[in-house]
């Protein structure tokens, strides 16, 4: 059963790394936290794309989000055209993006079966506001409207410069 959202330090990180990959509809959103079996990383993201240029969107949206945050690349391999499989490492998130096939391929479910499975609707849900914000007041388009008309008005009513052209040449 999926446990609910982390509340480390990483926590707002990867919530936007999950609401990023699933704007960009990747399919099967998976986080795993390996922290406590793993030294290399905290958290896994998997993700799958539906084809080779669904990958490489959806590696650029990741690389969109860690550049936003500054947080630092360590490492990235997107193999070949039509390897399948690009890997991000964020140091404590580390992002993999299969095709299909390669996903059932290299099973890392399986091979992470011990780690904690993160409640994925819950690292994208949008928070809930705390106390409602203060509304600001409109202005009515029909007071800009009449306003805007009034300034033109004014404008075509300027008296243009009469220009003076002297049709005699001084000697």
């Amino acid at each position: 059963m999926p446990n609910p959202i982390p509340s480390d330090s990483t926590l707002v990180l990867l919530q936007q790394l999950a609401r990023a990959l699933e704007d960009k509809k990747a399919v099967d959103l998976c986080v795993l936290k390996v922290g406590a079996k793993s030294t290399i990383t905290d958290y896994l993201v998997l993700a799958t794309g539906t084809s080779e240029p669904h990958l490489r969107a959806l590696r650029i949206e990741v690389e969109r989000v860690l550049d936003a945050a500054k947080q630092p690349i360590a490492g990235m391999e997107a193999g070949t055209y039509g390897s399948g499989w690009t890997v991000v490492d964020a140091y404590q998130i580390m992002t993999h993006i299969f095709t299909p096939e390669q996903r059932e391929n290299y099973a890392l479910e399986k091979l992470w079966k011990d780690a904690e499975v993160l409640e994925v609707a819950a690292l994208v849900a949008e928070p809930k506001p705390g106390k409602p914000a203060a509304k600001k007041k409109s202005v009515k388009k029909t007071a800009v409207k009449k306003a805007t008309k009034t300034v033109k008005k004014a404008v075509a009513k300027k008296p243009r410069p009469v220009k003076t052209t002297s049709s005699r040449k001084k000697a």
